[in-house]
């Protein structure tokens, strides 16, 4: 419709999850996944995932955002640096078709202005206009309690493009899914002052 000179009509996510996509997503308790918006806000996450990422607030807004966390918080990366390159640029032209599908509309238009202006990492990216959405990728976390995990992160989108459902699933051939099996004993646990595992 750019293209041929139409306006778009505006598509944004309000955040509603559908009742069944939920109950897809709470029967994958042996591995992480998390369901967010097409800004990158979570809305959505299993135990499994919390475990994994425990460092996203669990308050509405920005903090709970994995785009802004990426670029507005380097430090709280948990990937190997030698992949941030390739993980930044897979956010930005990502946000590129958000962008271009929502028409711009006011919520994108602030939150990538925000963005321009607390990374400057960001706003170079952003002026490339690459354009691109991610069905699946490769990850590498560093989790500070069980070492290097390695997943293959698929990415199911709703009919609209507004909702996503991302599944870390261990990659063969590591220790990912025994560190993650343990992730799930000792990651999720919840104990009180002088507790012990027992």
């Amino acid at each position: 419709m750019h293209l041929a000179g139409h306006p778009v009509p505006p598509r944004s996510s309000d955040g509603y999850v559908r009742p069944g996509l939920i109950a897809l997503a709470s029967r994958l308790d042996d591995m992480p996944a998390v369901i967010v918006t097409d800004l990158g806000e979570v809305i959505w996450t299993n135990p499994m995932r919390h475990a994994l990422f425990s460092g996203l607030s669990d308050r509405p807004g920005r903090e709970k955002n994995l785009i802004w966390k990426w670029f507005q918080d380097p430090h709280s990366r948990m990937m190997p640096e030698e992949d941030w390159d390739r993980i930044s640029e897979a956010h930005v032209s990502d946000l590129r078709a958000t962008y271009a599908r929502r028409s711009g509309d006011r919520q994108v238009r602030e939150f990538v202005a925000d963005l321009i202006e607390v990374s400057a990492d960001f706003a170079r990216l952003w002026e490339r206009h690459d354009v691109a959405v991610r069905h699946s990728d490769r990850k590498t976390i560093i989790h500070e309690q069980v070492g290097r995990l390695e997943f293959r992160c698929e990415v199911l989108l709703t009919p609209d493009d507004d909702i996503s459902l991302l599944v870390f699933f261990p990659l063969d051939g590591t220790e990912t899914a025994s560190r993650l099996e343990l992730l799930g004993v000792v990651g999720t646990q919840r104990l009180t002052a002088g507790e012990t595992p027992g």
